[in-house]
């Protein structure tokens, strides 16, 4: 079975991102459940209602402001994404401002 390209390299682009966001909503949950690491009920729900809105409209923000254009995460959707993936590998989670103290 032949597949047809897609419209355009844009859209390419944007299906790339869904699939990769996807991803890793899945591997930081799969993680955490096979590491034992509780997640809060935020935490939760914030991965399931994101996985949820990138499957119904293909990106997870309405404002195109808070992401970049074919992104399907916003930035700081992205950040949080990124300390729930540290949190099941058991890491420290990072200092957002300032110097490290002793």
């Amino acid at each position: 079975m032949q597949r047809k390209p897609p419209a355009s390299p844009f859209e390419a682009q944007r299906k790339a991102a869904q699939r990769a966001a996807l991803n890793a909503l899945r591997r930081a949950r799969r993680s955490a459940d096979k590491a034992g690491v509780s997640l809060s009920e935020w935490e939760g729900e914030f991965l399931d209602s994101v996985s949820e809105r990138v499957k119904t409209h293909g990106r997870a923000f309405g404002d195109p402001e808070k992401g970049a254009p074919g992104q399907a995460l916003s930035s700081m959707q992205g950040r949080k994404l990124k300390e729930i993936a540290a949190k099941a590998k058991g890491e420290e989670p990072r200092r957002r401002w300032g110097k490290k103290r002793d």
